[in-house]
């Protein structure tokens, strides 16, 4: 198998209990790894993935499915609880405390990037476990005698089940600046070849040391080869086909399929491009490792060298070079219009 690829769909989750479960891409498992790494976290109906932060990471989550509740408490006394659906994101910085709750009947599902390729977590469970009943009560107020039933595990729960329906206030609907409701916001491109949503730091300020793309690529549609001259690519497939071809820099060469599931990583600058290999949409969402994302094309490259140098350069000459359209920017997404490379 490819070393750019993962089969994260095909992968057993390393972490999990009766009210969720994580199958995670790290360096451990996808070696090629750096300054990324994703999961798939899935909450049963009625559970949590337990309070936690992480010592070494960013966190951005995109909803799949279901509803979630939430909650952070960050920096400055930072507190936010907010609802995340299908196609809404959100963001947590580097040692904040968070906690995500379940609030429907059925399985959540969630992609979640991290700007590490080994996060680190702390949960709140092992980080009291570790403390006496008098420490805590110590900081908390209370005489240790009230709380002897304080965990005594410093391993961390992971996933829990709530007890009592959640308390919601209309606030959890409101505006955050933890939030995005990507999917329904505009296009940053939108043709008859796909459509592209982004979160960066331009249209989220929040965002440090990630961003993501959600890119649709039509049956006829393909994502012109491009690089990006600062941020390594971590990408998941959300459905369809497609097949991708990324340069090294020892001028070795690899082109992989990609289905449901499958992660890739494509690391800063190198040269790429993904073809749909059906007549159905591909929906990818992509990870970058900066909150800000530049992109070079081939489309735009060509038409910014002259002739006497991109001839040669092709191995053709100037009078059989064909007439390249003019284009003063990317395309990003284009017409396939030739069959299929075997």
């Amino acid at each position: 198998m490819s070393e750019h690829v993962f089969r994260l769909g095909a992968t057993a989750p390393q972490t999990t209990n009766e009210y969720g479960a994580r199958t995670s891409a790290r360096r451990q498992e996808f070696p090629i790894l750096e300054r990324l790494s994703l999961a798939r976290l899935t909450l049963e109906a009625g559970g949590f993935r337990e309070p936690h932060w992480h010592a070494n990471a960013n966190e951005l989550g995109y909803s799949v499915d279901g509803e979630v509740l939430v909650t952070v408490f960050g920096d400055a006394n930072e507190h936010e609880a907010f609802t995340i659906t299908a196609g809404q994101m959100f963001f947590v910085p580097a040692g904040a405390l968070h906690a995500i709750e379940n609030l429907g009947r059925l399985q959540a599902e969630l992609i979640i990037a991290f700007s590490h390729e080994q996060p680190q977590d702390f949960g709140l469970s092992g980080s009291v476990g570790m403390l006496t009943a008098s420490v805590m009560g110590n900081a908390w107020g209370l005489p240790a005698a009230q709380l002897q039933n304080l965990p005594k595990d410093t391993r961390d729960m992971f996933c829990g089940r709530v007890e009592g329906p959640a308390e919601l206030t209309d606030a959890v609907a409101y505006p955050s600046a933890l939030k995005l409701d990507l999917e329904a916001s505009s296009p940053r491109l939108e043709n008859r070849y796909g459509t592209l949503r982004t979160a960066r730091r331009d249209s989220w300020p929040a965002l440090e040391r990630l961003a993501m793309y959600s890119l649709h690529i039509a049956g006829d549609g393909m994502r012109e080869p491009h690089w990006h001259p600062d941020t390594a690519e971590l990408g998941y497939v959300l459905t369809g086909r497609a097949r991708m071809t990324v340069k090294s820099a020892d001028a070795s060469v690899d082109t992989y399929e990609l289905g449901p599931g499958d992660v890739y990583f494509i690391p800063r600058a190198f040269p790429h491009h993904i073809e749909n290999l059906e007549q159905d949409e591909t929906h990818f969402l992509v990870f970058f490792d900066q909150a800000e994302v530049r992109d070079i094309g081939y489309t735009g490259s060509a038409g910014a060298m002259p002739r006497r140098i991109l001839a040669p350069t092709l191995g053709m000459a100037a009078a059989a070079l064909p007439a390249l359209p003019p284009m003063p920017s990317d395309l990003l997404l284009v017409e396939k219009r030739n069959p299929l490379d075997p």
